[in-house]
């Protein structure tokens, strides 16, 4: 299928409605004819770490809308990722993993900065997702009609209840009733993760070369789950990555999830006091002087005095392989939280930018008319153009 974009330069708003309208069609291969991109579904079935992982998820509390175990939810173990690629006829040798944040539904504003990365990195972009997000959970999560009488029974379940929405009722339900979904959930999504690298670095992948340079833009809790697979490093497969985040990077206890579209108040308060109070206390660190593995890695972000010389030491090292861009008005990932994660090594990793409009960490790039698209054409350029000459290298 041939789809082309006439007259585009790449501002935000012109791109989005061509790039949203090829991507309704990624069950098939699909080419941005003015790009020269092609928008390519591929299908993911978990193999690595599975037995692993099942253990883990048979042991969480279940919720009543959704009965079964975690563990029996095919939707996450088989599922479809698609990569906007350079239209080439040869194989690749450079990849940029995109990862998304928190309580995500649609890849719908992810599509333009994939363009944007793909086109002026010339590497091929996946954007994958985390467990139990986007396509990785049952349809029903999120539909407003079907879950919406959930909202009702959390609201009954939890006096006082505020931000609970058909949005979040998903998610807050499923944290509220067992806070370690989420570390679980995050190493099921580093070992897959894990998983693909692998099968690219090997030359398994259809799309890429052996031996092909993965490089990674994480948005938002993606990019707390990047830092955690660079801490770790298994199998030093991370050893030559490159990291771009944006409105990500924050250490946890700093992160505020409460948010209509993210959590309700009563998940998010569970979720960190059950990790800063509980979760160190009930799993010691045990740290080994030889290596770190994914659990060690996620204790080091959980609160700033955790570990802290090794955190930041690693950063310091690792400082001309990482770059970030913090947004001033953003209340969910602070700046304060990512300098906090940093270190010292923040001064030379982190940039903070204010827009001149109304903006916020969910919605960065707002849609807004006349004078106001193109400051919003403005700030999506300063941002993209950092990270794709960032992530262009390596």
């Amino acid at each position: 299928m041939l789809l082309c974009k006439k007259d585009i330069y790449y501002g935000y708003f012109i791109s989005c409605k061509t790039v949203e309208s090829a991507f309704l069609f990624r069950k098939k291969k699909t080419l941005l004819d003015d790009s020269h991109l092609e928008i390519i579904p591929f299908s993911f079935r978990q193999t690595s770490y599975e037995t692993e992982i099942k253990d883990l998820q048979k042991e969480l509390t279940t919720v009543d809308f959704c009965p079964v175990t975690d563990d029996c939810i095919s939707e996450n173990t088989n599922f479809t990722y698609t990569v906007f690629s350079p239209d080439r006829k040869e194989r690749k040798d450079k990849a940029i993993i995109l990862l998304h944040g928190l309580n995500e539904r649609s890849w719908d504003k992810y599509l333009t900065w994939a363009e944007y990365l793909a086109t002026h990195t010339g590497r091929a972009v996946i954007l994958f997702p985390i467990a139990f997000h986007m396509n990785r959970a049952p349809r029903i999560w999120g539909n407003p009609r079907s879950i919406l009488p959930w909202v009702n029974v959390r609201k009954k379940e939890v006096q006082d209840v505020t931000n609970s929405t058909f949005v979040n009722v998903a998610l807050s339900s499923r944290i509220s009733k067992q806070p370690l979904r989420f570390y679980v959930s995050g190493l099921q999504s580093a070992y897959n993760i894990m998983q693909l690298v692998q099968e690219i670095k090997n030359g398994e992948h259809p799309l890429f070369k052996e031996n092909t340079s993965v490089n990674i833009f994480a948005y938002s809790i993606g990019a707390l789950l990047s830092q955690v697979l660079l801490l770790a490093n298994p199998e030093e497969m991370f050893s030559e990555s490159r990291l771009f985040m944006f409105c990500g990077g924050s250490i946890f206890s700093y992160m505020n999830g409460n948010a209509r579209d993210i959590l309700d108040k009563e998940a998010s308060d569970r979720l960190m006091k059950y990790y800063v109070d509980e979760f160190l206390k009930s799993y010691p660190i045990g740290l080994s002087s030889k290596s770190i593995s994914l659990e060690q890695a996620f204790k080091m972000m959980i609160s700033p005095d955790v570990m802290r010389t090794q955190r930041e030491s690693f950063f310091e090292t690792a400082c001309n392989r990482i770059q970030a861009i913090s947004l001033k008005q953003d209340i969910v990932i602070p700046t304060e939280g990512v300098m906090n994660a940093l270190g010292k090594a923040s001064q030379k990793i982190l940039e903070e930018l204010d827009f001149s409009f109304t903006y916020s960490h969910q919605t960065p790039f707002p849609f807004l008319k006349d004078v106001g698209k193109e400051l919003v054409n403005k700030s999506f350029n300063r941002v993209f153009q950092k990270a794709s000459s960032f992530l262009a290298n390596g």
